[in-house]
């Protein structure tokens, strides 16, 4: 106890020397010996090794939950972006429909349409389900479509994806067919083979309407990258598919593709009044409000149970905290009679919590980033190890994994972790403030 006193009234003659002694820009928040102490807490020493390994976790915690979560954020994006790109480039962003009369005047339809400015272009086709196989092969359910070569060429998922053949230039006159490339795969077809074509709506006969069977030379194959759509759809020229499905001079449908997919609502009454006849449009909002939704929903609940684990690692920041307030407290009373504030002591604390969130998210950030370029080559390296295909194109439509990170997103991902690692240090470093000298020097 003599010791103990003694110690108090030398480290309060030092702290009056050192009150008048030392100038206001040395004591004010944050200064230069603020930052030294806490950074001397952050080191690992023999006797505080526990205390170290839980601000390694608490780190660790940190780091791998944000880029966890700029990840599955980036994929989900990259996802989405990739599935709109996908659908909307082989599907019109606004398609019309006949209403009471055949929709026979398609050209002057198509014209009209394709003068009102936004719309980048008008394509009438005539659209109907068979049956695909092949010479050797079995059998498929396919979605025939009956374009224009010259409109084929307009179709942006189509016109850049041509894998082999050339007969888009003249695919009116070729007398062939465009099939995807895992339709092709799967009835083992290649250029130039014949594709047969079963409907069941075929000619009219006294015993009833019999099925259409018809064989069609495959002149091209092409490869848009959603296996969805590579394994179902067939083109074919427009003329050779009204007789094929027995549609006269008219057309099933008007697809409308304009310059910004998100300005369709605002296109749709521009787009119907000058079409200038009964018809019905629908755009590709409403076509895909089910998908796009789910997608939605499912990003918002990953992002909410990620942002947990980010949770759970700041709250390792208070346990860690709490034990090193709890070790440091004779260092407290010491600085505290030399002198250092309640708020000095503070923030020294709050330096050391905030500095493990702030550079575990930065180090987060910066592995999701790494992780987000080579995710492709991630993909296929697990999928080598593991000899299993992690990411199936026939579960999830697209051939590669796709990573797309939004800079507002992850900036928004940063912010939440700093604050969260911030609101964790309070209440340690305000315990470490809250410290009577007195009651923490007494038993030592």
């Amino acid at each position: 106890m003599e010791r103990a006193a003694k110690g108090e009234a030398e480290a309060a003659g030092e702290s009056a020397g050192k009150r008048r002694s030392t100038s206001n820009a040395a004591t004010r928040p944050f200064s230069a010996y603020e930052w030294m102490l806490a950074l001397r807490y952050l080191r690992p020493r023999r006797k505080e090794a526990f205390i170290s390994v839980i601000a390694g976790f608490s780190f660790l915690g940190i780091c791998l939950g944000v880029a966890t979560l700029v990840i599955v954020m980036a994929v989900m994006n990259g996802f989405r972006a990739e599935l709109l790109d996908k659908i909307l480039g082989i599907n019109g962003h606004l398609i019309l429909q006949p209403i009471d009369t055949p929709l026979t005047d398609y050209d002057a339809v198509s014209k009209r349409v394709t003068a009102v400015p936004g719309v980048r272009a008008a394509i009438p086709l005539v659209e109907g389900q068979a049956l695909a196989s092949g010479a050797t092969s079995g059998g498929s359910g396919v979605l025939v479509r009956g374009i224009r070569g010259a409109d084929l060429e307009k179709v942006p998922g189509i016109a850049g994806n041509i894998q082999e053949g050339g007969g888009i230039a003249d695919f009116d006159t070729a007398g062939g067919v465009a099939v995807g490339s895992r339709l092709a795969q799967s009835l083992g077809l290649f250029v130039g083979d014949n594709i047969t074509l079963v409907s069941p709506r075929g000619a009219v006969t006294p015993m009833g309407v019999a099925p259409r069977v018809k064989a069609y030379p495959i002149v091209a194959i092409f490869e848009i990258g959603m296996s969805e759509y590579d394994s179902t759809f067939v083109f074919m020229p427009l003329q050779e598919a009204q007789a094929y499905f027995n549609k006269g001079e008219e057309v099933s449908a008007i697809e409308v593709y304009i310059d910004n997919p998100d300005d369709v609502e605002a296109m749709r009454g521009k787009v119907e009044e000058a079409a200038d006849r009964p018809i019905y449009s629908s755009d590709w909002r409403q076509r895909n409000v089910t998908f796009f939704s789910a997608l939605e929903v499912e990003r918002n609940v990953m992002f909410i149970i990620l942002t947990l684990i980010v949770l759970v690692a700041a709250l390792n920041i208070i346990s860690g905290l709490i034990m090193l307030v709890k070790d440091k407290g004779h260092d407290i009373a010491i600085l505290r009679t030399m002198g250092a504030t309640r708020g000095a002591i503070l923030r020294v604390f709050f330096i050391t919590g905030a500095s493990i969130g702030v550079v575990g998210t930065l180090v987060g950030v910066a592995l999701g980033a790494l992780v987000c370029a080579n995710i492709e080559s991630l993909r296929e390296f697990v999928t080598w190890i593991t000899r299993t295909e992690v990411f199936s194109p026939e579960l999830y439509y697209l051939s590669r994994l796709p990573a797309d990170m939004d800079v507002g997103e992850t900036m928004s991902i940063m912010v939440m972790a700093i604050i969260l690692s911030f609101l964790a240090t309070l209440y340690p470093a305000w315990r470490a403030a809250k410290l009577d000298p007195v009651e923490a020097l007494r038993y030592e």
